[in-house]
């Protein structure tokens, strides 16, 4: 089992929740879940241990996002698609992907994890560059694996959107 799908098992993605996920609402709400808990941790320094209330706020909307909207009308816009090649990414030891595919997605996730580090440091120590640098790039290389899924699960459904 990958890593990913560990991942998702642990916020309970059944089919139902995938197929809601993949409303492009859920998707581009999801967007700034990244900078809203950079923000909201950051929030220690004007409200103290009351901080903790905007990042449980923050936890509680990532896990009930997925779950919140209806599954998409349409099933050809590029957010949709790129939730649905990251089901396929998730699947890739039972399914595997193209060859093409395997490389980018590791370097991209490496490249957000440093990101995330980056943010961490910068929220931690109070330091704003360090939180802002490290927050957009961890969101452009979230942003950049969506495409990248878009295109696996066109490659792998060879669907013509």
């Amino acid at each position: 089992m990958t890593l990913e799908r560990r991942i998702a098992d642990a916020f309970r993605m059944d089919e139902a929740t995938w197929a809601r996920h993949a409303n492009p609402w859920s998707g581009w709400t999801r967007v700034p879940a990244l900078p809203l808990l950079a923000l909201a941790a950051w929030s220690r320094a004007w409200i103290g241990w009351w901080g903790l209330l905007p990042v449980a706020v923050v936890f509680a909307w990532v896990w009930v996002n997925p779950r919140l909207f209806p599954p998409p009308r349409r099933w050809d816009g590029w957010m949709t698609r790129g939730v649905l090649g990251e089901r396929n990414w998730l699947a890739r030891d039972r399914t595997p992907v193209p060859a093409h595919h395997r490389l980018v997605p590791h370097i991209l996730t490496a490249i957000g994890a440093v990101g995330l580090a980056l943010a961490a440091y910068g929220v931690a120590a109070l330091a704003v560059w360090a939180a802002i640098g490290g927050v957009a790039i961890a969101t452009l290389a979230k942003m950049w694996f969506v495409d990248r899924m878009a295109w696996l699960h066109h490659d792998m459904t060879k669907d013509t959107a």
